[in-house]
């Protein structure tokens, strides 16, 4: 009697099975990566300010412009001594020598500007100035915070990063609640440690710096001992430390730029400094960030 043939069993192929799971995992690794670290598809990471794929697009001709920040924003020292000057701000300045923000991309600044920074002002206050500034719903807010947070009485006094974060976060928190499609730009923080090395030359410089202007940087200016080194140091880490905070909070909402360290790069010289307390910008370094910022607002 003749056996009947057994089904014939299909032969495994077993580099073949390992290939598809391979190409498995990998597909769900990079779908979590995409997730986490936000990425596009072609895995490079996503620019800050970047509308996602159901957001909208930045506008770079916005109706309108609020300024948030420090004594920076508020032009001080940049028109007489120990005053603020507005109009000289680089934000929303309507001083021809400035060219300010507004000027450059409103066809009529006039009642479509407002100023809310405040002279000393640090990254604590400033979820107060974006509740003001998100009631008049503006096309654009800028923000330009941190030299404050780094300039204190000594390096253990200045801001912790981490409340930093957290401060930070809360300002465009509010600002976004309260005005969901103001397109937000924020500047890097300027630096401090360039500031120093610029400036220490000059006698005058030196003089206004030892009544106590920054004083975590630049007390003892022409200090070389190891402590003035280390402290300075610390101060150039800790305002390193604050821009990458302003870039990675930025990057979590669509309509939000981060400069990418331009204002910080800024190879800025005396000429550009007060001639009253060769700290902040003179109506020449409050064109320079009006043109840092122009160019990042209008950037494709």
């Amino acid at each position: 009697m003749r056996e009947t043939p057994r089904p014939r069993r299909e032969r495994r192929h077993p580099a073949r099975a390992v290939r598809r799971r391979r190409a498995g995992l990998v597909a769900a690794v990079c779908a979590a990566l995409l997730v986490v670290a936000g990425c596009g598809p072609s895995g490079r990471p996503a620019a800050s300010g970047s509308p996602s794929p159901s957001g909208p697009a930045w506008n770079p001709r916005p109706s309108s412009v609020a300024a948030l920040g420090d004594s920076i924003t508020r032009g001080f020292d940049a028109c007489s001594l120990l005053s603020d000057c507005p109009d000289a701000s680089w934000a929303t300045g309507d001083r021809s020598g400035v060219d300010s923000l507004a000027t450059r991309l409103l066809a009529s600044p006039a009642g479509h500007t407002w100023n809310f920074a405040v002279s000393g002002a640090r990254v604590d206050t400033l979820v107060d100035q974006a509740r003001e500034a998100a009631a008049k719903r503006p096309g654009l807010a800028t923000i330009l915070i941190g030299a404050n947070d780094a300039c204190a009485d000594s390096v253990a006094a200045m801001t912790p990063v981490a409340d930093f974060r957290a401060r930070f976060a809360d300002a465009l928190r509010a600002l976004r609640t309260g005005s969901p499609h103001t397109e937000v730009y924020v500047a890097s923080v300027p630096d401090l440690y360039r500031l120093w090395s610029v400036g220490r030359s000059s006698v005058l410089g030196r003089s206004v710096w030892n009544l106590g202007i920054c004083p975590s940087m630049l007390a003892d200016p022409t200090g070389t001992t190891a402590a003035d080194t280390t402290r300075r140091e610390a101060v150039r880490a800790r305002v390193a430390a604050y821009d990458q905070v302003l870039q990675q909070v930025c990057g979590q909402y669509p309509l939000c730029r981060y400069d990418g360290g331009a204002v910080h790069d800024e190879p800025f010289t005396t000429a550009e400094l007060s001639p009253w307390d060769w700290f902040h910008p003179s109506t020449e370094g409050q064109g320079e960030l009006a043109r840092i910022a122009y160019a990042g607002v209008t950037r494709k």
